[in-house]
């Protein structure tokens, strides 16, 4: 009899954890018929330098159908992070449709990255190094985070609330996010290499690429290394992985929805940023649309994401011909 009801008490609590695991799984598709609009600054962007972002996909596409070893290295490193390659490859379009044209061909991005070890490069603002200034007392709470992902997140966090566009110690800080204000030594808002990543999310995600793909952990007094990681397609690409599979997670996780089958939705969360807090702000916002009987609200894809899903069949056929 008591056996029976100790089996009988594991089936029950293995519903319960089944249940509290359970997701809704978000199609694939756009929620939205036509585009969203796209911010000015990758308008003006693009029409400085004489394109269009319809020349700018055709180009980042070409490179990635004429790279058969490039298409087998995401292959490779999605399976390493358990997802689909079209995350991958959609992260890398949407940026170089948007941001950045792609260089022509991948060869250019190893010789940047050897670049970068010859230059020296600082991550300060107004001379304090970074290092320094997250020593300052505000920080103090992050201390003793052992995870690279939650110490950088704790860190933005606090720089949002507690420096962010204040004058702090007779110091003006700007109304500029982190990593634009301390990361980007050339001029803010650049981001680099074949995912377009800034060294704050390679920072964050350091971490969960030494667990899973074995490489050095970043030091943030190192930026030469950053930048190379960033800029080397061979060492960046399981940082794009893990930046998606931490977006999967947090919104399963975080706001109970699965977003693996919608590449439009991974792109824009990279395209984005901050996908733990934007999940939270999901579920705040469903948990009141719950409370006064409406339906719950899907995520919803961004400018960026939309051409991702828009061309979906055309970026399968990348994997699938």
């Amino acid at each position: 009899m008591k056996r029976h009801l100790l089996l009988l008490i594991g089936l029950v609590l293995a519903a319960a954890v089944t249940i509290a695991d359970a997701a809704t799984m978000v199609p694939p598709g756009n929620r939205n018929a036509v585009q969203p609009d796209i911010p000015g600054a990758s308008s003006r962007r693009t029409q400085a330098t004489n394109t269009t972002f319809q020349a700018k996909y055709r180009k980042v596409y070409a490179l990635l159908q004429n790279d058969a070893e490039l298409r087998g290295k995401i292959r490779k490193v999605a399976a390493e992070y358990g997802i689909d390659p079209i995350h991958i490859v959609g992260a890398i379009v949407g940026e170089h449709t948007y941001n950045v044209d792609a260089y022509d061909r991948l060869q250019t991005y190893y010789v940047k990255a050897m670049s970068y070890l010859s230059s020296k490069l600082t991550f300060a603002y107004e001379g304090e190094d970074v290092s320094d200034f997250v020593q300052r007392p505000e920080f103090r709470k992050c201390d003793g985070m052992g995870d690279s992902y939650d110490l950088w997140e704790c860190r933005e966090q606090v720089w949002n609330q507690a420096f962010r566009g204040k004058t702090v110690g007779g110091t003006s800080f700007p109304n500029d996010r982190f990593g634009a204000t301390f990361f980007q030594p050339y001029y803010a808002g650049q981001t680099f290499g074949l995912g377009q990543l800034n060294p704050l999310t390679a920072l964050q995600m350091s971490d969960l690429v030494h667990k899973v793909s074995g490489l050095p952990k970043l030091d943030v007094n190192d930026p030469n290394t950053v930048y190379k990681t960033i800029m080397d397609p061979d060492l960046t690409l399981p940082y794009v992985a893990a930046t998606i599979r931490k977006s999967i997670d947090a919104y399963r996780g975080i706001a109970g929805f699965d977003i693996s089958h919608n590449p439009g939705l991974t792109a824009t969360l990279y395209n984005v940023g901050n996908p733990e807090q934007r999940a939270y702000a999901l579920k705040a916002e469903n948990d009141k649309r719950r409370a006064a009987g409406q339906p719950e609200k899907l995520p919803e894809e961004n400018y960026y994401g939309w051409l991702v899903n828009d061309k979906l069949d055309e970026l399968k056929a990348l994997f699938h011909g």
